[in-house]
């Protein structure tokens, strides 16, 4: 590549090796390989970083939980990492494991620079720590003996370790925050990050951690390992060579930092102010992207609603989940997955518009012309994008507006569509006078096509690439350059097209029961769970772990097939019991009767179950 090239580095989060690879890893990593995949065709020299998390106490547990050593358990969980990423046509230039000898090194490195500097000092903790979020807790934080985010109950311990003076820090990170406005992304999270951690005060935080012994040896006398974030973080510069390494030079600082939002708030405080004592420049910005939600519930294997990014790879395509979760998702908010929707996203977008406009192109180019492209022509009756509409682009790129993007090129799709209905080159081509108006329209629609391939590179690369091919091109869509969208394109006198099988074959869609019973059903669940969650609190003065068994899980397709839905409850001692209900009883709630009857009935049972002696 040239040296004047500009350059962009993008990260996503390293992710825990304690499970595979779900919906929710895809989401950020997709969005970071689109972005990747749209800076190099506009001509920008990438980075683009990813990668896991391997140490840890969390990690050491769930390692012997399955009888393995720590860096077995990672070994197996990163090639899942990586078997996904292959399928779903993630170009990422380094896939970093902080087991990695040289990320040892350089977390080691750092973490002295930062107490040759002073601002690292020894003392007792004894606090409260969430073992599944590998964190620490304020007393404040802790809310019923559990974790403020995830929930889950956490545990006091008391060790001697080493202390980040983060506090020291809190007039540079505010002034920082002020002078940078775009730091930390979307608005929505900065205003929650700030008003809740930032402005209240910054702590002192533990960064090592005596009592764990699978991580990076801290460089202290004793036994001490670095603490899990801290090692974590670094993982940003030690993958391009810290501190002398050429791609140190090159990238750093990082453009973007794309991470979940449940991490921000290490992104805004730890790491900025980490990297302020280390005397290293900050990344320009980092981007909290939300959940994806089942059915409006966050997932989890407890309730056995998880997606599995390989299991609708294998049955729609990579690029099927791909565009659904950049266009169905404002990036930087919760989504939520149905099947439905993307079933509808499928079969709307895809099918019907994007896959219609290839096969009817292509097909009149064959038809009408033989499979060649009739020479082109200077002016259009369709109104073709130009340097404003990719600078548009590039703008709601640059904010990360994938579905907004997205949504813009549909519309140049939906035109050409209904460009065909309204030119109708069937008649035309039966009116040997209109020959020349025939090949105007087919060359418009062959552009459009052109065009659109290149758009959609970043976003579903496998299709636009079977499109390029398609179109007659011998070469790789994604060499070309954003910039070939804003003016005409260059054919081979001759260039011929090839009619391929329908990229997206439309999803058949059975219908288990009627509309209007699906949605009464639907309605009459949220009033129960609704009920039954508030009666609980009220009542017995705690909040209850309960509802509706996700539809994509066994429990929920074996209790459909004899007629019934299943509402689970965990009890105290975290078993999940479900409580069947016959279908008809959820149809006859279509009055005030009826549901009360239901609700008064269903938690009684709740009732029973939480506290067996009432």
């Amino acid at each position: 590549m040239s040296s004047d090239k500009k350059t962009f580095y993008v990260t996503t989060p390293i992710y825990y090796v304690n499970d595979i690879p779900h919906i929710g890893h895809a989401y950020s990593t997709v969005g970071a390989d689109a972005l990747a995949r749209f800076k190099r065709m506009d001509g920008y020299d990438v980075y683009f970083l990813t990668g896991t998390d391997e140490h840890g106490q969390k990690i050491a547990k769930t390692a012997k939980e399955k009888g393995l050593e720590p860096k077995q358990l990672a070994d197996q969980v990163v090639e899942r990492f990586k078997e996904a990423w292959a399928q779903l046509g993630i170009t990422y230039d380094r896939f970093i494991r902080t087991t990695d000898e040289d990320h040892r090194k350089a977390a080691q490195t750092f973490f002295k620079k930062v107490m040759d500097a002073g601002f690292i000092y020894k003392a007792d903790y004894e606090g409260w720590y969430c073992l599944p979020d590998e964190k620490f807790l304020l007393d404040s934080e802790v809310i019923d003996g559990k974790c403020p985010d995830c929930g889950r109950p956490v545990e006091r311990i008391k060790e001697e370790n080493y202390f980040f003076a983060m506090s020291k820090f809190q007039s540079r990170l505010e002034k920082y925050l002020s002078d940078h406005p775009d730091f930390i992304q979307p608005d929505s999270r900065k205003n929650e990050l700030i008003n809740n951690f930032i402005k209240p005060g910054l702590a002192d935080v533990s960064i090592s951690r005596s009592s764990v012994k699978w991580g990076i040896p801290a460089p202290v006398p004793g036994e001490s390992t670095i603490y899990v974030w801290f090692d974590a973080l670094i993982n940003y510069i030690s993958a391009l060579g810290w501190p002398d390494g050429d791609n140190y030079k090159k990238y750093w600082p990082a453009d973007v930092h794309i991470i979940g939002k449940d991490i921000l708030r290490f992104h805004a405080t730890i790491w900025p102010t980490a990297l302020m004592a280390a005397g290293l420049p900050l990344p320009k910005r980092v981007f909290g992207t939300g959940y994806i939600n089942m059915s409006g519930e966050k997932m989890s294997k407890s309730l056995g609603n998880v997606v599995n990014p390989m299991d609708m790879i294998d049955k729609y395509g990579p690029d099927a989940l791909r565009y659904y979760l950049l266009r169905e998702v404002v990036f930087g908010l919760d989504g939520n997955y149905t099947q439905q929707i993307f079933e509808s996203r499928f079969n709307g977008d895809l099918a019907n518009d994007l896959g219609n406009l290839i096969s009817r192109t292509l097909t009149m180019v064959e038809k009408y012309f033989g499979s060649v492209i009739p020479d082109s022509v200077k002016t259009f009756d369709l109104q073709m994008p130009d340097k404003t509409d990719a600078d548009k682009i590039r703008e709601l790129m640059d904010k990360l507006a994938f579905d907004i993007a997205l949504d813009n090129y549909w519309k140049y799709v939906k035109s050409a569509n209904k460009y065909i209905q309204d030119s109708a080159p069937w008649n035309l081509a039966k009116d040997e006078t209109k020959k020349e108006e025939l090949q105007k329209v087919i060359f418009t629609l062959v552009e459009v096509l052109r065009i659109t391939a290149i758009r959609l590179s970043p976003f579903m690369p496998f299709t636009a690439q079977a499109v390029w091919q398609q179109l007659g091109f011998a070469d790789k869509v994604e060499a070309h350059a954003f910039s070939e969208t804003e003016k005409l394109g260059s054919y081979q006198k001759g260039q011929k097209v090839q009619v391929g099988t329908p990229l997206f074959p439309r999803i058949e869609i059975k219908k288990e029961t009627n509309v209007s019973d699906d949605m009464l059903i639907n309605k009459v669940q949220t009033t129960l769970k609704r009920n039954i969650v508030q009666n609980v609190q009220k009542s017995l003065n705690l909040k209850p772990d309960c509802g509706w068994l996700a539809t994509s899980g066994k429990e929920y397709q074996d209790l459909l097939a004899v007629g019934k839905y299943g509402f689970y409850v965990r009890t105290a001692d975290k078993k999940r019991i479900i409580i069947e209900i016959e279908k008809q009883k959820l149809l006859d709630c279509h009055d005030q009767a009826g549901s009360d009857g239901l609700s008064n009935e269903l938690f009684q049972q709740v009732q029973t179950l939480l506290f067996p002696q009432s």
